[in-house]
């Protein structure tokens, strides 16, 4: 069965640097009507199984490990018996929030294959281990913080890279064909067009 893209908004906050704010951070899940993958798990576990509904959770993929993206991956992995996929160069970000004890369970790489038809884009400068997840039967991309509506995503905080960020974005996201709407983890969609045509690319 043709996988599809559900979406829900999840409210909470970001620490990071001694700093708090209040976010809204979108959650993306892709599958069937049987099973599916959850793309990030912010702040609320109830509001991300509403979300996937009554199918079974293949996969927790993550795309960075700042605590508005994987504060509730441990809770989520608890109820749903789906492992949890994450960039290893994010352990010092994750560890943050959940310590050395609490560990995820796969390793997310460069060019990865996973349940759904998505492809790992390890795109570091927000983070060191930024993965986006290329969906090509879907015609999109899941790009956590590393592409918005307007640019790429921040930098500036500690584990962030402004020059990279820009070249894992003009390598990994600017060659996909122009049409990709981009999923974002917060806010709204775009396209790789209108991303590329705003950078002068």
């Amino acid at each position: 069965m043709q996988p599809r893209v559900d979406h829900g908004v999840v409210s909470g906050t970001f620490s990071l640097d001694g700093q708090t704010f209040d976010v809204d951070n979108n959650v993306w899940v892709v599958g069937d009507d049987a099973e599916c993958v959850v793309i990030d798990a912010p702040h609320d576990v109830d509001a991300i199984l509403a979300v996937a509904g009554e199918r079974t959770v293949r996969a927790i993929v993550c795309t960075h490990a700042h605590d508005d993206h994987v504060r509730v991956a441990p809770a989520l992995r608890e109820r749903t018996g789906a492992p949890i996929l994450l960039h290893p160069a994010e352990r010092p970000l994750w560890e943050l929030t959940h310590g050395a004890e609490v560990r995820w369970d796969e390793d997310l790489a460069d060019g990865q294959q996973l349940w759904g038809g998505l492809t790992v884009l390890h795109t570091p400068g927000h983070a060191p281990g930024a993965v986006c997840l290329y969906a090509p039967a879907l015609g999109c991309v899941f790009t956590g913080d590393t592409l918005f509506q307007g640019g790429p995503g921040a930098t500036g905080r500690s584990y962030s890279d402004a020059g990279l960020i820009v070249r894992s974005i003009r390598a990994k996201l600017f060659t996909l064909p122009g049409e990709t709407v981009v999923h974002t983890g917060h806010g709204d969609d775009t396209t790789i067009k209108a991303e590329r045509d705003a950078l002068g690319e």
